[in-house]
């Protein structure tokens, strides 16, 4: 899509999927794409190579599912990062897998932790921490997390900073021949620990939770200029094919 793979799965499928590579061994890295991360990808080499490198992208976003129908290879569902976050966290600790949440502000990845640990008991959380994307404080996060031999690393600084920490540093944090998956998860940690509100079910079904976000958080709106260059881009795609 415009340069950028988005991988036709669904929620069960890309859990699968990460269980199989835990086992298989090996760091592997997962993004949650939406249209902000494909049009930034458009001026970001960097962030389009890494893109293209991914084990998965998880179609995260309703953008993301029309221009797949427009474009002619229609999507089967929105695999949004904060459900993916839950349920590899269920799927965590049924296996427990030791799991590690980096990012957001101070007090919020320990805040999702524990309500991920109080909704799935057994889940083994190994670390958290804010920390920053920032590459002069990378060796000692890396050092923090790979003391703690995470097999799931959720990562929360927003792209493409995350993707990009997890670009450069995934394969630093493994350990031994242990699998290790590392996602990018922009706000999931914020809407798990109650920071901030996510639409109601009704908007999420009907694809309004951008605007549900915009109407809570007006800043986003410069956030939203995405969204239009985004449907031209995939209109002239569309347009281009035979």
């Amino acid at each position: 899509m415009l340069g950028v793979p988005v991988h036709d799965v669904t929620l069960c499928q890309a859990c699968d999927i990460a269980e199989a590579l835990i086992q298989r061994g090996g760091a592997y890295q997962f993004a949650t794409v939406n249209p902000e991360f494909i049009m930034a990808a458009q001026r970001d080499p960097e962030f389009m190579a890494l893109l293209q490198q991914t084990a998965l992208n998880v179609p995260d976003g309703v953008g993301v599912l029309w221009a797949a129908r427009r474009l002619g290879q229609p999507l089967r569902e929105r695999v949004a990062g904060v459900d993916l976050v839950q349920a590899l966290c269920g799927m965590a600790s049924a296996h427990r897998w030791r799991t590690f949440f980096l990012g957001a502000q101070p007090g919020v990845a320990e805040r999702a932790a524990a309500r991920m640990a109080e909704r799935f008991p057994g889940l083994m959380i190994c670390g958290t921490f804010a920390g920053t994307p920032r590459e002069e404080d990378a060796p000692a996060i890396v050092k923090r997390i790979a003391n703690c031999k995470p097999q799931l690393l959720f990562v929360a600084y927003g792209a493409p900073a995350q993707d990009k920490w997890l670009a450069r540093h995934l394969r630093e944090v493994l350990v031994g021949e242990q699998g290790l998956v590392g996602v990018g998860v922009g706000g999931a940690f914020d809407f798990i620990a109650g920071v901030q509100q996510r639409a109601p079910l009704w908007m999420q079904r009907a694809g309004l939770e951008w605007l549900h976000r915009l109407v809570r958080q007006p800043w986003r709106w410069r956030r939203q200029l995405a969204l239009i260059r985004f449907v031209f881009a995939v209109l002239l795609e569309s347009a281009r094919k035979p």
